[in-house]
């Protein structure tokens, strides 16, 4: 077996419960690994059907990751909401997040076409479309509000890094200390950047790409529309160079979203979660090294991620 077929085979129990959903007649005739997921491992199961066609599924499997079984009600909760809703987002197969039939808390979920884009090709058409797409999310008004957003990093849990421009850090800093602004509670996504998000591009007409689903609902939370647009707007600038983390706030406002009307109330959303990012470089950059944007060392993402804590100092502090 080599390691693409080790890492694509489903384990046993949890094969035998991705079963249990089929259809009958149904089986599973190809597993394939995929890349891009931080914190589950992610397959694409082919499903040959009783008319001798073939459909996909999605499973996500959470090995040894703490707060699992949260994140995966969370998500189920998002998934059977969706529907209905204009927003393309997978469909609910089945959930297990306490492992009570799998080897590991999973998801089985249906599969979306389309592809992540992470290349700066076509960046102009793609952040409009990206922009738009999260005012549909903040615009969403589920009859059960899922729970209020959690910000984990704190002033103390800030990592500058090195080289970093220190008297920028810690004035970014210190406004992470105060208070959080009051807000206007929204659906938030939580973690929608480009990364979450598939796009159709037509390969003669990059320009001409479209939106084909949003995924990795686990995340899901009430909140200021600033934390979603700031957590995106972070993930362009680390991906694409710091003047793109702030673009995407102005042309979400031109999408039609809101945001906070004081520019410090702003600033400490964008720099909240731009300093979030200091403490999991290497992590994030990985997938982006792995889907192959080579360059984005974790020292070059470092690096950009302090031109964006300065300049957003620069422009709103």
């Amino acid at each position: 077996m080599t390691n693409h077929e080790e890492a694509a085979a489903v384990r046993p129990l949890t094969l035998a419960w991705v079963n249990r959903q089929l259809e009958v007649g149904e089986r599973i005739v190809r597993t394939e690994a995929r890349r891009g997921g931080i914190t589950a491992e992610m397959r694409r199961l082919t499903i040959g059907t009783r008319n001798a066609g073939t459909r996909d599924l999605v499973l996500r499997t959470f090995v040894n990751v703490e707060h699992a079984e949260d994140w995966l009600n969370r998500e189920a909760g998002a998934l059977t909401l969706l529907p209905g809703t204009g927003v393309p987002a997978p469909g609910l197969v089945a959930a297990d997040p306490t492992a009570a039939h799998c080897e590991y808390p999973s998801f089985l979920m249906t599969h979306l076409a389309g592809r992540t884009v992470l290349d700066d090709e076509g960046l102009e058409t793609r952040v409009p479309r990206l922009a738009r797409q999260l005012v549909a999310i903040h615009a969403l008004r589920p009859a059960e509000r899922p729970r209020e957003y959690v910000a984990l990093t704190t002033a103390d849990t800030v990592v500058t890094p090195n080289g970093a421009d220190a008297a920028a850090w810690a004035a970014a800093i210190d406004v992470i200390r105060r208070p959080a602004p009051t807000y206007e509670g929204r659906f938030l996504h939580r973690d929608f950047h480009p990364g979450n998000v598939l796009f159709d591009v037509p390969p003669s007409k990059p320009a001409s790409a479209r939106i084909t689903g949003v995924v990795d609902w686990a995340a899901t939370s009430w909140g200021p529309a600033d934390l979603d647009v700031a957590h995106c707007s972070t993930n362009l600038a680390l991906l694409h160079g710091p003047a793109w983390g702030q673009r995407f706030a102005e042309v979400y406002e031109e999408a039609g979203g809101v945001l906070a009307a004081a520019a410090s109330e702003r600033l400490y959303w964008r720099v909240r979660d731009g300093l979030a990012f200091s403490q999991e470089v290497q992590m994030v950059s990985q997938p982006w090294r792995e889907a192959g944007r080579t360059e984005l060392t974790t020292r070059a993402v470092e690096e950009r991620l302090d031109a964006y804590v300065t300049t957003l100092m620069n422009a709103l502090g």
